[in-house]
């Protein structure tokens, strides 16, 4: 099964975040702890579905990263949000965690870099429709 074409909500001028969403592009990334991790830099768009399907996020500096590796892509679903603070949180990961993760180079998005992503996440790979899980559920993100 193949991922379908994703795209940067910036690279799309006829879309825009849903009315009475906010745009958590710029809002700080918080981990289990609550500590900050970094920033999301971008909304990734699934424009078939008409969906957000993951929040690019610019990680801190402090994580010495490479300057190639220093975004991670995080699936809709696994954050929350504090719009008063604006804020989002991502329980399951942590400072420690984060080097572990993945990193996410500009739009090379495989089923195998999602499936990597879940896994570094602790969640369970796909069973039938691969985005019809709670890990890719907008609503409940924009409702927490």
């Amino acid at each position: 099964m193949t991922t379908p074409p994703l795209r940067r909500l910036r690279d799309l001028p006829d879309f825009e975040v849903a009315t009475g969403q906010p745009d958590v592009r710029g809002w700080t990334v918080r981990g289990a702890d609550g500590k900050p991790l970094g920033h999301v830099s971008e909304l990734i768009i699934d424009p078939e579905a008409l969906k957000v399907r993951y929040l690019d996020v610019e990680l801190d500096e402090r994580f010495a990263i490479s300057a190639h590796e220093n975004h991670i892509l995080l699936p809709i679903g696994v954050a929350a949000l504090d719009a008063e603070d604006d804020n989002v949180f991502v329980p399951a990961l942590s400072q420690e965690t984060v080097l572990r993760y993945p990193p996410y180079v500009e739009l090379q998005i495989t089923r195998e870099y999602e499936e990597a992503m879940l896994q570094a996440l602790g969640k369970k790979p796909a069973v039938g429709d691969f985005y019809d899980r709670s890990s890719y559920d907008a609503g409940a993100f924009y409702t927490r």
